[in-house]
């Protein structure tokens, strides 16, 4: 099976694991902070916290908004569902809107209508959770402006962005925390995993005690409110800090790879690819092909014939507002994000994907769509 995006770990991370492991540093030692300082270093952040997973480092940043229920959170309806789950665990609502056509991220010219929504059902926005979908940055400054006009604080779920810039800032500047994830199919990865950002110390610092259980310093374990085992490990960050190295090799291999796809197959009858907006570096993590309607062959139906020759595509995520779970939950427009949800298909696009692998996938799409 040729895999949508596979992890790519060679002799460094090895090497690393194998000193963490000499040295018996397997769920705490040094490489957990020289992970977060680097991470630190890489956003322009001046605190950063590994923790367990993206979803993890976004439910801390909710907690820290001392979230709660009656009150609301806007989001992305085209999105994963880790970037929305810890609004549920904090007891609050989301507000979905729809995406813009060129970055697919949160469309701010829906923003207003989603605080309106809102203030219908009697809910108080209390944050705005835009994603840096497919590794490109949403359209982050609008966005800020209508939140800071509003009062409400805007969190980044740059889980699918590590390694992506707008006009040379790393994804999730600007927001008073950002979120990313180390999964095992993302560019860099630590088996999972992943990172809380911020510039705030007192934010940060609540952030490190609650995801370490909220243990008060005691000899004994002493808790007066209840927190979680969020904590990275040694042996993953060790992972993580070898994956860093080589981040920008990643990045620039899965943009040749998406150039490649494009190149070869734009010209077929209803197809093109994922737009990238302007002042962005993006960097690609899937390679996400449209169907429209002049093309000769659905995504679905295309995904099977991959499928059938050993070969693993994906459609675009779906909606929010279309799953079951969130059918009552409130939303603002939703047409863009359907149309890609309806469209799209995530081409095979990891890092050690070769040419001869690349060229086999892009020879059985003509046949199907030529």
């Amino acid at each position: 099976m040729i895999p949508l995006s596979a992890p790519e770990v060679g002799a460094r991370e090895q090497a690393l694991v194998a000193q963490a492991l000499a040295a018996g540093d397997v769920a705490m030692g040094p490489q957990v902070a020289a992970f977060e300082t680097a991470f630190a270093a890489l956003t322009g952040r001046a605190y950063a916290l590994a923790v367990s997973s993206g979803t993890a480092a976004l439910h801390l940043a909710l907690r820290l908004l001392n979230l709660k229920p009656g009150e609301a959170v806007i989001c992305p309806t085209l999105t994963f569902m880790g970037g929305v789950a810890p609004v549920i665990y904090q007891g609050a609502t989301p507000i979905f809107a729809d995406v813009d056509p060129v970055t697919w991220g949160l469309d701010p010219a829906c923003l207003p209508e989603a605080f309106d929504a809102a203030r219908a059902r009697g809910l108080t926005v209390r944050a705005v959770v835009p994603a840096d979908l497919y590794g490109q940055c949403c359209d982050i400054g609008p966005i800020l402006d209508i939140a800071a006009d509003r009062g409400v604080p805007v969190i980044l779920d740059s889980a699918e962005a590590v390694g992506a810039t707008l006009n040379g800032r790393h994804a999730g500047a600007g927001a008073l925390m950002a979120a990313y994830s180390f999964n095992g199919n993302k560019i860099i990865t630590t088996g999972g995993g992943g990172m809380l950002v911020s510039d705030d110390a007192a934010l940060m610092e609540r952030a490190r005690y609650l995801s370490t259980a909220a243990r008060r310093p005691a000899v004994h374990y002493e808790h007066d409110e209840v927190g979680y085992n969020y904590r990275l490990g040694a042996v993953a960050a060790a992972i993580g800090l070898a994956q860093m190295e080589t981040l920008e090799t990643r990045v620039a291999r899965r943009r040749a790879i998406f150039e490649t796809y494009q190149t070869a197959l734009s010209g077929l009858p209803g197809v093109s690819f994922a737009p990238g907006g302007p002042g962005r570096k993006h960097t690609r993590w899937l390679s996400v092909m449209l169907l429209g309607d002049e093309a000769r062959i659905t995504p679905d139906a295309l995904r099977q014939t991959l499928h059938a020759e050993g070969i693993e595509s994906r459609p675009v995520w779906k909606p929010m507002h279309l799953q079951p779970v969130f059918r009552d939950a409130p939303r603002v427009a939703g047409a863009v994000a359907e149309s890609l949800f309806a469209q799209g298909l995530c081409l095979p696009s990891s890092t050690t994907l070769t040419e001869p692998d690349q060229a086999r996938i892009i020879d059985i799409i003509r046949a199907r769509l030529a």
